[in-house]
């Protein structure tokens, strides 16, 4: 279980093994990252944000190398399957975010590559890396 206030270390976002959420999340993407390298994929850039509040943030950028499909990855680990797991924390706030996200990353490109949306959940030691797993609006 996460605790979302300060452990007794004092460490804001810290579990109860001392290893904060973030170091957590942080190893969730190391492993979505060599699994879809490990799939063939290409690595593009890692945790892109949007400048300013309220922006969004693309975990993983990876790219289809048998057709250039640019891929945004959104990549949720969970220590089980309770309270819908991983994958039910993919709200559709959260969808929006990264798509919001993808169009401020597109507009620096000269030219638009095919894109997708896909998901790698992370979840008691296993990896599910669904694609196409939303669409942009």
């Amino acid at each position: 279980m996460f605790l979302q206030n300060k452990s007794s270390s004092g460490r804001a976002g810290a579990t109860r093994t001392g290893v904060t959420t973030k170091q957590r999340g942080d190893a969730g993407e190391d492993a979505a990252l060599a699994h879809l390298l490990e799939a063939g994929l290409a690595f593009v850039a890692r945790n892109y944000r949007t400048p300013g509040r309220g922006g969004g943030e693309i975990d993983l950028i990876m790219r289809e190398p048998r057709d250039g499909t640019l891929v945004f990855v959104e990549v949720r680990r969970r220590a089980s399957g309770t309270h819908g797991g991983a994958g039910g924390s993919i709200t559709g706030l959260k969808q929006h975010r990264v798509i919001l996200a993808a169009r401020h990353y597109l507009m620096k490109l000269r030219t638009l590559p095919p894109c997708r949306f896909d998901v790698v959940l992370v979840e008691a030691g296993r990896i599910e890396w669904i694609q196409g797993a939303f669409d942009a609006r």
